[in-house]
């Protein structure tokens, strides 16, 4: 039988338990209330729309791994229409773009630190939340223009964030929602996915250094072979990739990434654009700002 003064501890020490997870509970709540104002506030500001809620259903049956891989749906939504770039900047200048796959809660402002470490903790515009922001890696170059470019964001419980990328690892889902837009000072460009898997947090899917074609093309490969949807989209060397890095929900060894391939049509539309004859009329129609922009490619 307890005594008396056992009791007592027992009693404490639950006491104590409860109130700290209802500290947590709280403190997370607030979180979440801090990260849904944030972005609500940007979408505002950038003159978007609110972010349509994310589709759970599956459009269709998980074919056999026999199976040819399905082609994806054509979505149904254009390519996001252009941001209020530097309406957002006035706000941060560290808000390089926007980022958005249709039909999710993916629509985010993206931003860029000097770190990697500022944006896990604070939103997109610099306020304290462990809601976090969108945000490229900071040894990526932030006119999207290498081989391999990195963006992170947390997996959120209450679906924001890159809380969806947990969907990839379903077929059908990617079916319905194949590509991902990026939209800078350049334009919108729209990349096509190839990949979904899981990956150690020291794993190929975090390089930035290559040596060489073979070497981008072992790269590649690699996260071909690791990736639980099939697509049937064969990146190359010359191609640029994104990758998005989230949590697992398992524990802080291992990420889960969802990788794109820049789009053909994408690429089709730069080649246009540079075959397209110079031209020196009106040569005082562009600003100081919107010259040093012109011509900047992804």
């Amino acid at each position: 039988m307890q005594s008396p003064r056992l009791r007592r501890v027992i009693s404490l020490v639950l006491a104590v338990a409860c109130l700290g997870s209802g500290t947590m509970f709280v403190r997370r709540l607030l979180d979440y209330r801090t990260g849904d104002a944030a972005y609500a506030e940007a979408a505002q500001i950038a003159a978007l729309p609110e972010p349509e809620p994310e589709t759970t259903a599956e459009p269709a049956p998980e074919p056999s791994a026999e199976a040819t891989p399905s082609a994806p749906q054509t979505p149904a939504e254009s390519a996001p229409a252009t941001i209020d770039l530097p309406a957002l900047q006035a706000v941060n200048a560290d808000v390089i773009g926007w980022i958005s796959i249709p039909d999710t809660a993916i629509s985010y402002p993206l931003v860029q630190g000097s770190d990697n470490d500022y944006y896990l903790t604070h939103t997109w515009n610099r306020v304290s939340s462990a809601v976090g922001a969108i945000f490229l890696d900071a040894r990526c170059p932030s006119d999207l223009g290498g081989f391999n470019t990195i963006l992170y964001g947390h997996r959120m419980r209450n679906g924001s964030m890159f809380a969806a990328l947990k969907n990839y690892s379903s077929q059908a889902f990617w079916r319905a929602h194949p590509r991902i837009y990026l939209t800078d000072a350049a334009g919108t460009h729209t990349f096509d996915i190839y990949a979904a898997y899981e990956v150690s947090t020291e794993g190929e899917a975090y390089r930035l250094d290559f040596s060489g074609a073979d070497d981008k093309q072992a790269f590649l490969r690699d996260g071909l072979s690791r990736s639980v949807i099939s697509t049937g989209l064969p990146p190359t060397a010359s191609d640029r990739i994104l990758t998005l890095s989230t949590c697992t929900g398992r524990g802080h060894a291992t990420r889960w990434v969802v990788q794109a391939v820049y789009s053909t049509l994408g690429k089709e539309i730069e080649e246009k654009a540079r075959a397209l004859p110079i031209t020196r009329e009106r040569p005082l129609s562009l600003s100081g700002r919107h010259r040093k922009s012109a011509g900047r490619g992804l």
